[in-house]
C-alpha cells in the first residue's frame, strides 16, 4: 500500500496530477484544497497517500497534509459515502470546515458540498460526531499559507474549471453555465481555486 510519495509533479488539474518518481509516474486524485497548495509543474513536491482498493483498478488519492488525509478517513467511515464523494466534500469544503460541521453537527453547511443532501448531512453526523470530536480535539499541524501558481489565461483557466466539475460528476451543459457565472462574480484574474469554490456554491443552491 503506497501511503506518500516523493517526487516531480509533472501534470496538474484542479481534480488530478501526474507525479514523477524515481521514472514511474503516478497518477493521483486529489481535492481543490491541495490543488491550492500545490508547486509548479516541474518541481519537487511530497504528498500523503491513500490507497484505494477497488475491484478494477488501484486508485491514489493525494493530500497536501496528514490532517487532510485523516480527514478523508474519517468521511469514509459514513455509510454510503466513498472515496468520489469524500473528495469531492473536500472540494466544495475545507477540510476543517467539515471537520467543525461533523463535530458541531451543522447540517446546513454539510449540505453546501455537492452530492450532500439533508438525509446525507444528517446521517453523516449521527455516525461521525464523536470521531470528529476526538480528530478535532488534535491540534491541526501548522502549515504555511499555501502558495497559488501564477493565473493561467483566461481561456485556459475557464477550461480546467469546467474539467474539474464534469470530473466531480456534473453535467457539461450545466458546468458551462454556472463557469460563466462564476466568473462574472469572481471579477478581474480570479484564481482557478476561486472560480472552482464560486461555481460549487452555485450548483449546491
Amino acid at each position: 500500500m503506497i501511503a506518500w510519495l516523493d517526487g516531480v509533479l509533472r501534470e496538474k488539474q484542479p481534480t488530478r496530477i501526474l507525479v514523477d518518481v524515481g521514472g514511474v509516474g503516478y497518477e493521483l486524485l486529489i481535492s481543490l484544497s491541495t490543488f491550492a497548495a500545490l508547486p509548479d509543474a516541474g518541481e519537487k513536491l511530497a504528498l500523503q497517500v491513500r490507497t484505494i482498493v477497488r475491484e478494477d483498478a488501484f486508485v491514489l488519492h493525494g493530500f497536501a497534509t496528514e490532517r487532510e488525509r485523516s480527514i478523508f478517513d474519517l468521511l469514509l467511515k459514513a455509510g454510503r459515502v466513498g472515496p468520489k464523494l469524500a473528495q469531492t466534500i473536500l472540494s466544495g469544503l475545507e477540510p476543517e470546515q467539515v471537520l467543525r460541521a461533523l463535530r458541531d453537527g451543522d447540517v446546513k453547511l454539510l449540505c453546501g458540498a455537492p452530492g450532500v443532501g439533508r438525509k446525507m448531512a444528517e446521517r453523516m453526523v449521527v455516525e461521525l460526531k464523536e470521531r470528529a470530536g476526538e480528530l478535532s480535539a488534535a491540534a491541526a499541524p501548522g502549515a504555511a499559507a499555501p502558495v497559488g501558481a501564477p493565473a493561467p489565461g483566461h481561456a485556459e483557466t475557464r477550461d480546467q474549471v469546467l474539467s474539474a466539475l464534469v470530473n466531480l460528476g456534473y453535467p457539461r451543459s450545466q458546468a458551462e453555465r454556472v463557469v460563466d457565472a462564476a466568473t462574472g462574480e469572481a471579477g478581474d484574474s480570479p484564481s482557478i481555486e476561486e472560480l472552482i469554490r464560486i461555481a460549487l456554491r452555485r450548483l449546491a443552491r
